[in-house]
């Protein structure tokens, strides 16, 4: 296996703490700085078909987002399907895992500068079939650094345990990046999570103020989620939604709510809140005051005189067969991640790495 080549492993005290957004900045910041740069996500547990290979959605993202040169199944070498885990407790094959990464990682890293090894969840994650974070970082001779969400004391109290699994397998973790972080909180958690790292043995690199625009869901990630269907405006489904409204009240009142960004949510049959909504809509002089859309809930649907005027409007209508209670629960519990062709979330992406993170430091203590 190729052990030559300048790596780090990206891993997370938790799911959803900003392994991704912090992998799609460091492969910009990096590619300044070194030039080709590599990319690998060893174990997916969220993936796509592309062209009849299951592929980690991570791997889609950065490939369509940076064109990696690297065919997709060598930085997406093991997909975690329903039934993997039963059948590798049935019957082990641990070694057929190992080679076939480091396989990939030799692909992954060929004609590379430096590669980006993305992780899957905390330490521990894969321990079930013997591919935690922290051995598949040992099987590839790669440096780890944590990403944490932000805060004090439950940051420092997370990266004390992942990095005990880490340094049980022999990987150093050369540093911490506390993502989320409050932005009036920015120079306290810097400070004093600063400090309390340091007394762990743990650099902190940088720390991420949250930024609403990676915090908001499109039209077309709550459309999937709601098992929807686009009635009309399906090429504006990037289109952000800021806050989320229910229906369930007068059409006087439910237009006070009709404010750029707002998503409504209403039954199928209040035939009065969409004419409301298509009005406001379709008026181009607050074409920046518009809503975001509006979901249709349960079976009920408008007559088909109303439908066909839905169609040639300006506004996005989304029709979910689930009930007005369930669409918001769905929504609000939705995990948000940054999907190919976002663009202006890529955008901020990058310029947040770039500017609070120490990549010229991070770089120092992989060398070292």
């Amino acid at each position: 296996m190729n052990t030559i080549t300048p790596r780090i492993f990206v891993a997370a005290t938790e799911q959803n703490d900003g392994k991704t957004t912090t992998c799609l900045g460091l492969f910009a910041a990096l590619q300044k700085r070194l030039g080709r740069i590599g990319y690998i996500k060893p174990v997916g547990q969220r993936f796509v078909s592309v062209d009849g290979i299951k592929i980690d959605e991570d791997s889609v993202l950065m490939d369509q987002t940076y064109k990696v040169h690297t065919p997709l199944e060598a930085m997406s070498p093991i997909a975690i399907e329903p039934d993997f885990t039963r059948r590798y407790i049935e019957k082990s094959n641990h070694e057929n895992l190992v080679r076939r990464i480091q396989n990939s990682f030799d692909r992954a890293a060929w004609e590379k500068d430096f590669v980006i090894i993305e992780g899957s969840g905390h330490a521990g994650v894969g321990s079930v079939f013997d591919l935690s974070n922290a051995s598949v970082a040992k099987i590839l001779g790669s440096k780890a650094i944590l990403i944490t969400r932000g805060g004090i004391g439950r940051p420092i109290d997370e990266i004390a345990l992942n990095k005990a699994l880490f340094e049980k397998e022999g990987v150093e973790v050369v540093g911490a990046i506390i993502n989320k972080v409050l932005p009036s909180k920015m120079d306290t958690v810097r400070e004093f999570a600063g400090k309390g790292l340091e007394r762990l043995g743990v650099e902190l690199l940088g720390c991420m103020p949250e930024k609403p625009i990676l915090t908001k869901p499109s039209l077309g990630q709550i459309c999937k989620t709601i098992k929807g269907t686009f009635l009309n405006g399906e090429s504006q489904s990037r289109r952000q939604v800021e806050n989320v409204v229910l229906g369930a009240m007068s059409t006087a009142r439910v237009t006070d709510f009709f404010t750029r960004g707002t998503l409504i949510i209403s039954p199928g049959d209040r035939e009065d809140i969409l004419l409301a909504a298509l009005s406001t809509s379709d008026q181009k002089s607050r074409a920046d005051h518009r809503i975001s859309g509006i979901i249709l809930s349960g079976d009920s649907l408008p007559d088909s005189a109303l439908i066909e005027v839905i169609k040639h409007s300006q506004l996005p209508v989304i029709q979910s067969p689930l009930d007005s209670y369930t669409v918001a629960s769905r929504i609000h519990s939705m995990t948000i991640k940054t999907l190919p062709g976002d663009q202006q979330k890529i955008d901020a992406i990058q310029a947040l790495i770039d500017k609070e993170v120490r990549i010229d430091r991070l770089l120092e203590k992989i060398s070292t």
